[in-house]
Protein backbone atom coordinates (compact mmCIF):
# COMPACT_ATOMS: atom_id res chain seq x y z
CA UNK A 1 0.00 0.00 0.00
CA UNK A 2 1.52 3.31 -1.05
CA UNK A 3 1.01 6.15 1.37
CA UNK A 4 0.00 6.15 4.99
CA UNK A 5 -2.31 3.33 6.06
CA UNK A 6 -5.69 4.18 7.54
CA UNK A 7 -6.53 7.18 5.37
CA UNK A 8 -10.33 7.77 5.40
CA UNK A 9 -12.26 8.91 2.35
CA UNK A 10 -12.49 12.68 2.26
CA UNK A 11 -12.98 15.19 -0.52
CA UNK A 12 -10.18 17.62 -1.26
CA UNK A 13 -10.53 21.41 -1.09
CA UNK A 14 -13.67 21.51 1.02
CA UNK A 15 -14.04 23.08 4.47
CA UNK A 16 -14.78 20.27 6.94
CA UNK A 17 -16.32 21.01 10.34
CA UNK A 18 -17.50 17.70 11.76
CA UNK A 19 -17.91 16.49 15.32
CA UNK A 20 -16.34 18.86 17.84
CA UNK A 21 -15.66 21.39 15.08
CA UNK A 22 -19.32 21.72 14.09
CA UNK A 23 -19.91 24.57 16.53
CA UNK A 24 -17.18 26.60 14.79
CA UNK A 25 -18.95 26.52 11.41
CA UNK A 26 -19.54 30.04 10.13
CA UNK A 27 -17.42 31.76 12.79
CA UNK A 28 -14.85 34.33 11.64
CA UNK A 29 -11.43 32.90 10.79
CA UNK A 30 -8.64 34.50 12.82
CA UNK A 31 -5.86 31.96 12.29
CA UNK A 32 -4.77 29.43 9.67
CA UNK A 33 -2.54 26.51 10.66
CA UNK A 34 -0.58 24.83 7.87
CA UNK A 35 0.96 21.40 7.56
CA UNK A 36 4.34 21.56 5.78
CA UNK A 37 4.86 18.56 3.49
CA UNK A 38 2.88 18.86 0.23
CA UNK A 39 1.05 21.91 1.56
CA UNK A 40 3.75 24.58 1.89
CA UNK A 41 6.70 22.61 0.51
CA UNK A 42 6.87 19.56 -1.71
CA UNK A 43 8.04 16.34 -0.06
CA UNK A 44 8.77 13.47 -2.44
CA UNK A 45 10.69 10.58 -0.82
CA UNK A 46 11.37 9.04 -4.23
CA UNK A 47 13.50 12.08 -5.13
CA UNK A 48 15.96 11.15 -2.38
CA UNK A 49 16.42 7.66 -3.86
CA UNK A 50 16.71 8.11 -7.63
CA UNK A 51 20.49 8.45 -7.62
CA UNK A 52 21.06 4.91 -6.34
CA UNK A 53 17.89 2.83 -6.87
CA UNK A 54 15.83 1.83 -9.89
CA UNK A 55 12.14 2.70 -10.11
CA UNK A 56 10.89 -0.78 -9.27
CA UNK A 57 12.91 -0.81 -6.05
CA UNK A 58 11.70 2.68 -5.14
CA UNK A 59 8.07 1.69 -5.77
CA UNK A 60 8.44 -1.36 -3.52
CA UNK A 61 10.18 0.66 -0.81
CA UNK A 62 7.34 3.18 -0.82
CA UNK A 63 4.77 0.39 -0.47
CA UNK A 64 4.12 0.21 3.27
CA UNK A 65 3.06 -3.43 3.06
CA UNK A 66 6.46 -4.34 1.59
CA UNK A 67 8.92 -2.19 3.55
CA UNK A 68 7.03 -0.56 6.42
CA UNK A 69 8.34 2.83 5.26
CA UNK A 70 5.35 4.85 6.41
CA UNK A 71 5.17 3.03 9.73
CA UNK A 72 8.85 3.86 10.26
CA UNK A 73 8.08 7.50 9.39
CA UNK A 74 5.36 7.56 12.02
CA UNK A 75 7.82 6.24 14.59
CA UNK A 76 10.36 8.96 13.81
CA UNK A 77 7.72 11.68 13.60
CA UNK A 78 6.59 10.65 17.07
CA UNK A 79 10.05 11.09 18.55
CA UNK A 80 11.87 7.80 17.92
CA UNK A 81 15.51 8.12 16.86
CA UNK A 82 16.24 7.22 13.22
CA UNK A 83 18.50 4.35 14.31
CA UNK A 84 15.58 2.80 16.20
CA UNK A 85 13.31 3.04 13.15
CA UNK A 86 16.00 1.54 10.92
CA UNK A 87 16.50 -1.34 13.35
CA UNK A 88 12.75 -1.93 13.55
CA UNK A 89 12.46 -2.02 9.75
CA UNK A 90 15.31 -4.50 9.51
CA UNK A 91 13.75 -6.79 12.10
CA UNK A 92 10.22 -6.65 10.72
CA UNK A 93 10.62 -6.21 6.95
CA UNK A 94 14.20 -7.10 6.07
CA UNK A 95 17.68 -5.61 6.13
CA UNK A 96 17.50 -4.68 2.45
CA UNK A 97 14.75 -2.16 3.22
CA UNK A 98 16.48 -0.96 6.38
CA UNK A 99 19.53 -0.12 4.28
CA UNK A 100 17.42 1.95 1.91
CA UNK A 101 15.82 3.76 4.85
CA UNK A 102 19.28 4.69 6.12
CA UNK A 103 20.21 5.98 2.66
CA UNK A 104 16.94 7.95 2.50
CA UNK A 105 17.63 9.57 5.88
CA UNK A 106 21.22 10.40 4.91
CA UNK A 107 19.96 12.08 1.73
CA UNK A 108 16.71 13.47 3.08
CA UNK A 109 17.31 17.00 1.83
CA UNK A 110 16.83 15.75 -1.75
CA UNK A 111 13.23 14.79 -0.90
CA UNK A 112 12.33 18.48 -0.44
CA UNK A 113 11.77 19.67 -3.97
CA UNK A 114 10.53 23.24 -3.56
CA UNK A 115 7.75 25.52 -2.38
CA UNK A 116 4.21 24.62 -3.45
CA UNK A 117 3.33 27.30 -6.05
CA UNK A 118 1.00 29.96 -4.74
CA UNK A 119 1.49 29.20 -1.07
CA UNK A 120 4.17 31.78 -0.24
CA UNK A 121 1.95 34.57 -1.54
CA UNK A 122 -1.10 33.14 0.25
CA UNK A 123 0.76 33.08 3.57
CA UNK A 124 1.90 36.66 3.05
CA UNK A 125 -1.58 37.80 1.99
CA UNK A 126 -3.04 36.26 5.14
CA UNK A 127 -0.47 38.03 7.31
CA UNK A 128 -1.21 41.33 5.59
CA UNK A 129 -4.90 40.81 6.36
CA UNK A 130 -4.16 40.34 10.07
CA UNK A 131 -4.71 36.58 10.05
CA UNK A 132 -2.34 34.50 12.18
CA UNK A 133 -0.34 31.95 10.18
CA UNK A 134 1.11 28.95 11.96
CA UNK A 135 2.75 25.61 11.22
CA UNK A 136 1.91 22.18 12.63
CA UNK A 137 3.76 19.29 11.04
CA UNK A 138 4.82 15.72 11.65
CA UNK A 139 8.60 15.70 11.17
CA UNK A 140 11.60 13.85 12.58
CA UNK A 141 13.50 16.33 14.73
CA UNK A 142 17.04 15.77 13.42
CA UNK A 143 15.88 16.21 9.82
CA UNK A 144 13.78 19.32 10.31
CA UNK A 145 16.76 21.63 9.83
CA UNK A 146 16.78 20.61 6.14
CA UNK A 147 13.39 22.26 5.73
CA UNK A 148 14.05 25.28 7.91
CA UNK A 149 17.37 26.10 6.24
CA UNK A 150 16.26 25.56 2.65
CA UNK A 151 12.57 26.56 2.60
CA UNK A 152 12.19 30.25 3.37
CA UNK A 153 8.39 30.00 3.45
CA UNK A 154 8.61 28.38 6.88
CA UNK A 155 10.26 31.52 8.23
CA UNK A 156 7.20 33.55 7.16
CA UNK A 157 5.05 31.80 9.76
CA UNK A 158 4.19 33.34 13.12
CA UNK A 159 5.18 30.13 14.89
CA UNK A 160 5.38 26.38 14.41
CA UNK A 161 5.11 23.11 16.29
CA UNK A 162 6.98 20.05 14.99
CA UNK A 163 6.01 16.59 16.20
CA UNK A 164 9.46 15.09 16.69
CA UNK A 165 10.43 17.75 19.23
CA UNK A 166 7.35 17.31 21.42
CA UNK A 167 6.89 13.53 20.89
CA UNK A 168 3.27 14.06 19.90
CA UNK A 169 1.96 13.29 16.43
CA UNK A 170 -0.97 14.00 14.16
CA UNK A 171 -3.68 12.77 13.87
CA UNK A 172 -3.85 12.43 17.68
CA UNK A 173 -5.77 15.23 19.34
CA UNK A 174 -3.13 16.08 21.91
CA UNK A 175 -0.78 17.70 19.39
CA UNK A 176 -3.54 20.00 18.11
CA UNK A 177 -4.40 21.00 21.67
CA UNK A 178 -0.72 21.66 22.35
CA UNK A 179 -0.44 23.78 19.19
CA UNK A 180 -3.42 25.92 20.21
CA UNK A 181 -1.91 26.39 23.67
CA UNK A 182 1.54 27.34 22.39
CA UNK A 183 0.23 29.67 19.69
CA UNK A 184 -2.25 31.27 22.08
CA UNK A 185 -5.15 30.91 19.65
CA UNK A 186 -8.70 29.57 19.80
CA UNK A 187 -9.89 26.42 18.05
CA UNK A 188 -13.16 28.07 17.01
CA UNK A 189 -11.37 30.77 15.01
CA UNK A 190 -8.83 28.48 13.38
CA UNK A 191 -8.63 26.46 10.17
CA UNK A 192 -6.13 23.64 9.71
CA UNK A 193 -4.79 22.79 6.22
CA UNK A 194 -3.26 19.37 5.54
CA UNK A 195 -2.98 17.03 2.58
CA UNK A 196 -3.92 13.94 4.63
CA UNK A 197 -7.55 13.24 5.49
CA UNK A 198 -6.73 11.57 8.81
CA UNK A 199 -5.14 14.79 10.03
CA UNK A 200 -8.26 16.80 9.17
CA UNK A 201 -10.25 14.29 11.24
CA UNK A 202 -7.82 14.86 14.11
CA UNK A 203 -8.19 18.64 13.82
CA UNK A 204 -11.98 18.33 13.92
CA UNK A 205 -11.68 16.30 17.12
CA UNK A 206 -9.82 19.27 18.63
CA UNK A 207 -12.61 21.63 17.49
CA UNK A 208 -10.66 23.03 14.53
CA UNK A 209 -12.17 23.28 11.06
CA UNK A 210 -10.02 21.73 8.35
CA UNK A 211 -9.34 21.63 4.63
CA UNK A 212 -7.78 18.64 2.90
CA UNK A 213 -5.42 20.48 0.59
CA UNK A 214 -4.66 19.93 -3.06
CA UNK A 215 -4.98 23.32 -4.80
CA UNK A 216 -3.75 26.73 -3.54
CA UNK A 217 -6.31 28.64 -5.63
CA UNK A 218 -9.19 26.61 -4.21
CA UNK A 219 -7.86 27.13 -0.69
CA UNK A 220 -7.73 30.87 -1.30
CA UNK A 221 -11.32 30.78 -2.56
CA UNK A 222 -12.47 28.81 0.50
CA UNK A 223 -10.91 31.35 2.85
CA UNK A 224 -12.41 34.28 0.95
CA UNK A 225 -15.78 32.53 1.04
CA UNK A 226 -15.48 32.39 4.83
CA UNK A 227 -14.94 36.14 5.00
CA UNK A 228 -11.14 36.39 4.99
CA UNK A 229 -10.21 39.67 3.31
CA UNK A 230 -7.45 38.66 0.88
CA UNK A 231 -7.14 39.18 -2.91
CA UNK A 232 -9.04 36.73 -5.06
CA UNK A 233 -7.95 34.75 -8.10
CA UNK A 234 -8.19 36.95 -11.21
CA UNK A 235 -9.47 35.89 -14.60
CA UNK A 236 -8.71 37.81 -17.80
CA UNK A 237 -10.69 36.95 -20.93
Amino acid sequence: MKGWPGEPDMEHDVLVADGNAASAAGKPITDVIFDFGNVLIYWDPASALVARYDQETIDRFLDNDVSGFYDANDMMDGGEEPDAAIAWMGETHGEQWAGILRYYIDNFEDSLTGVVPGMRVLVDDLKAAGIGVWGLSNWEKTLFHCAEENCGILRHLDGKLVSGFVKLRKPHRDIYDEALRRFGIEASGSVFVDDKAMNIVGANEAGIRGVRFSDPRKLREILIGQGVDIPGVSSVR
